[in-house]
């Protein structure tokens, strides 16, 4: 552990998504990082974090990072008073990026307790280490239930599209009551949806945007089968067939009850953002990652029609947000789908004034079908997640 606070960074969450890019651009930018987490059934902390620098292809950083093993429901971390003391040197400034992103309901008591319960310890740590600027991995959709802009300021609803929305501006409101009342500036990162890397198409999850590309390739896979194996009569029932150049005619209306869009930005605009913030932030402040020119459902549904070979995909806006006669392609993605619904035609638009001042010349990249495309093709060259 390293104890020159101003480039000495304690960070939570880092064998996550955004964490280990997080951690990545930390250390390419020279950090010295001390990553707090627990071991996985199969390895050790230690070689989690060890296979994500290979992963990422990062000079070894040696001393630069600190794999430490702790439990954030603990007081103390769980840590020894040795421990924990070098530990409070090297929190120079903390990045709190762990979470529990499940949206179901049957799910509410672990994700309010990683995400609400588990403050206290690190908050203690922030008091014990004096440091110097706490920043906080929030999202964008903290807003909560609502239409038009959201702006970067604290949270003042307490309606919610799922609990994973809920807990996150709970947590935003204890840290903020925190550092309010002890002084110390705290910054919100408040991303949107969040995609693989837009150079190089790589990520280490494939939820939020691949999910209703993964479940239309599954619905076409289904059917396929059936046109292969079966001949195709229950698929002509429906309308469904394959041409001769292997395209598949897929009828499949997705009913959404407002016209929105989808706010997505890649993973290397979060980490060029989310570093400037580190850099450049003196005082506290919210800040929406996020996209200005976000795409809608139909910008979707025509990138996963040529991705995957299908025509028939379109988007279908209606009140009542239900199909009323669902053929059995409709209502097997219906099912994949119906958590990511409400992010599928979205109307809260961001605020991103402060973002913006603090990051000039730096900018979401346009949403192109060659950016999709990458990053379809390195979830399927991983299986989605499965290799």
């Amino acid at each position: 552990m390293h104890d020159d606070a101003g480039h000495s960074i304690v960070l939570t969450g880092a064998t996550g998504f955004l964490g280990a890019f997080l951690m990545a651009g930390l250390l390419d930018r020279g950090y010295h990082v001390t990553v707090l987490g627990r071991s996985s059934k199969e390895m050790g902390l230690s070689d989690r974090i060890s296979d994500l620098v290979r992963w990422f292809s990062l000079a070894d950083p040696g001393e630069r990072l600190c794999a430490l093993e702790a439990d954030l429901s603990l007081k103390h971390l769980g840590l020894d008073d040795a421990t924990y003391g070098r530990l409070c040197t090297a929190a120079g400034k903390i990045i709190h990026c762990a979470s529990d992103t499940s949206f179901t309901e049957r799910n509410r008591a672990r994700v309010m307790a990683t995400n609400v319960n588990s403050l206290p310890s690190l908050l203690d740590l922030a008091a014990d280490a004096r440091t110097k600027h706490l920043y906080y991995v929030s999202t964008a959709y903290a807003a909560g239930m609502r239409e038009g802009i959201c702006m970067e300021t604290p949270i003042s609803t307490d309606s919610f599209t799922n609990v994973y929305e809920e807990s996150k501006a709970e947590a935003e409101g204890i840290i903020g009551r925190y550092c309010e009342n002890t002084g110390v500036p705290l910054s919100i990162l408040r991303p949107s949806i969040v995609y693989g890397h837009s150079k190089t198409g790589r990520a280490l999850k494939f939820n939020a945007l691949y999910s209703p590309v993964k479940s239309l390739a599954c619905v076409r896979d289904i059917f396929i089968k059936d046109i292969v194996e079966q001949g195709g009569k229950r698929s002509r029932q429906w309308g469904i067939n394959m041409g001769d150049d292997g395209t598949v005619c897929l009828p499949l209306a997705i009913y959404l009850p407002i016209r929105g869009t989808v706010n997505l930005i890649p993973v290397d605009y979060f980490v060029e953002s989310a570093l400037c913030i580190i850099e450049h932030s003196v005082s506290s402040g919210i800040y929406h990652i996020t996209s200005d020119n976000p795409p809608d459902m139909t910008t979707l549904a025509d990138y996963s029609e040529q991705f995957l070979g299908l025509r028939g995909i379109r988007a279908v806006w209606d009140t009542s947000g239900k199909n009323p006669a669902p053929n059995p392609a409709e209502e097997l993605f219906d099912r994949f789908i119906e958590q990511y619904r409400p992010y599928l035609s979205d109307r809260r638009i961001f605020d991103r004034s402060r973002m913006k001042s603090i990051t000039p010349g730096l900018s979401t990249p346009a949403f192109t079908y060659e950016i999709f495309e990458r990053c379809m093709d390195y979830a399927v060259a991983c299986d989605w997640g499965n290799t």
